[in-house]
């Protein structure tokens, strides 16, 4: 729904800059154009409300008629588009493909784009363009399409991450990481100088990444070169291994990512710069074993003491990681119920002893849906604080009925969809298209800020009313609140 009503955004700009803009628009065709403005403004009024209900709750009509209003967007964009470069070029210019695309648009077969001028082009698009925008308010009136919710659950793409935290603000890791440590750097026994790993493995949300950040970050000044590599569910193996070249030493390999070179090759460099240093190579989030056997052929196998910590969610995987005695799997556990509390009331008051008493109660029990998971703990509390306001005792009964029976054990993957899905849908309707917006991103990658602004004002997904108020500054504060709401984790350079 988000992506019909981000759709919609730009053309009523667009459709607004026809009536502003000094284009002398002939009566009949200024009048059309605020006749179709009007339709959409309310198509998309229709689209917004709807954007606040889970898909998996729409009546199939509903989400059919939005399909479409996304597919008139569209179109009476391009066909926008076409008219203001024709009229800034000249009437001599020849039409272009887009003509192709609006005429999918248009049901009838005669040329929008023909000869003449384009006045009476603009205006047969907006007429068509009108004609089709009341007929969709007329079929969401024929058939009374619902837009209303029908229960409490909801789903999202588990790819919509919310865990960042300090790592001096970790929680119920201490002990955990102190064993890894020591595992780590003992040097005991005949096979001391040997490689060895550690693969430690769990289900999503219990904070693997974050256990393996912590170890990394404590014991990282005693290897003559370290790297820490996310590789994800669908990796790109090219960006994996310079990403580990880069991690290793980015004085010597600062250009890596701007070369074209083969697996080969990348495994040859790594191997080479390897066989006479002790290292720490983490390698996260491994998904195939297929993809680790890969790695691990760049990984030297010398008797510096050197050390490889990998993450995983398959046994499997961590089981492929092991090639010595030494070796070992950490499982992850989830956070005991003291631990829960600590990381819940420090997200939200800033400790245990601020919390209200009138909520005390509810948090337990919205804690005892969230299992443990530190992912889904941490959801649930940004949830809780949005725009830093901490909310009613009202709202936290709310989120903890719709949170269904919150995360248990065997289906923590598809209960966890429930509870991300809470911190979307309580996005406001701007913000919603934004963050859908990096789902064409691959996973873990980090895009620059200011950049990706850019592109949202593009895309025509940041608007303002006051003139005096610069966009640039709206998407800034939007990407702000995205962070403020842990969807999206700053990285640790900017």
């Amino acid at each position: 729904m988000e992506a019909a009503a981000g759709a919609l955004s730009p053309v009523l700009r667009k459709l607004g800059e026809l009536l502003a803009g000094e284009y002398n628009l002939a009566k009949r065709v200024k009048k059309g154009v605020q006749s179709l403005r009007t339709e959409l403004e309310m198509i998309h009024a229709v689209l917004r409300e709807v954007g606040k209900v889970p898909l998996d709750q729409l009546q199939e009509p509903v989400r059919i008629w939005a399909g479409k209003v996304r597919d008139l967007s569209c179109d009476m964009e391009d066909a926008v588009d076409d008219f203001l470069v024709r009229v800034d070029e000249g009437p001599s210019s020849k039409p272009t493909n887009m003509r192709n695309r609006v005429k999918k648009f248009l049901k009838k077969t005669t040329k929008l784009f023909g000869n003449g001028k384009a006045l009476h082009q603009i205006s047969s698009a907006i007429k068509e363009a009108e004609d089709l925008a009341t007929e969709l308010v007329g079929l969401r009136k024929k058939y009374e399409l619902d837009m209303r919710s029908t229960s409490n659950g909801a789903t999202i793409d588990p790819r919509v991450l919310a865990l960042h935290k300090d790592v001096g603000e970790l929680v119920g890791v201490d002990c955990t990481r102190d064993e890894l440590i020591k595992t780590l750097i003992c040097e005991d026994g005949s096979s001391k100088e040997q490689l060895k790993t550690i693969s430690i493995v769990g289900v999503g949300g219990l904070g693997k990444t974050t256990l393996t950040k912590a170890v990394y970050e404590k014991i990282k000044a005693q290897f003559d070169c370290v790297a820490f590599v996310s590789v994800g569910q669908n990796p790109d193996i090219k960006k994996v291994f310079k990403d580990l070249l880069y991690g290793l030493d980015n004085g010597k390999f600062s250009d890596i990512h701007n070369t074209t070179r083969d697996e080969n090759l990348l495994i040859k460099q790594i191997s080479d710069y390897l066989v006479d240093k002790r290292y720490l190579i983490v390698i996260d989030d491994i998904w195939e074993e297929e993809i680790w056997r890969f790695i691990n052929c760049a990984l030297y196998k010398n008797n510096l003491h050197s050390r490889v910590i990998t993450t995983t969610r398959n046994v499997c995987v961590s089981e492929a990681c092991l090639s010595s005695s030494d070796d070992m799997i950490h499982q992850m556990k989830p956070l005991s119920d003291e631990d829960s509390q600590i990381l819940f009331h420090r997200r939200i008051f800033q400790s245990k002893e601020k919390c209200p008493e009138d909520l005390q109660a509810v948090s337990r029990e919205i804690l005892k849906k969230c299992g443990g998971v530190p992912l889904a703990i941490i959801t649930i509390a940004s949830l809780l604080v949005s725009n830093q306001r901490i909310k009613q005792k009202e709202e936290w009964l709310h989120v903890h009925s719709s949170m269904g029976r919150g995360v248990t054990e065997g289906g923590i993957a598809k209960d966890m969809k429930r509870i991300l899905s809470l911190s979307y849908y309580d996005l406001p309707s701007h913000l919603k298209p934004c963050l859908l917006y990096l789902s064409m991103f691959p996973e873990d990658s980090e895009i620059k800020r200011d950049w990706l602004i850019w592109r949202w004002l593009a895309e025509g997904f940041i608007q303002c009313d006051k003139e005096e108020t610069r966009l640039f500054e709206i998407g800034e504060s939007y990407f702000n609140e995205l962070i403020n709401r842990s969807l999206i984790q700053p990285a640790e350079n900017q």
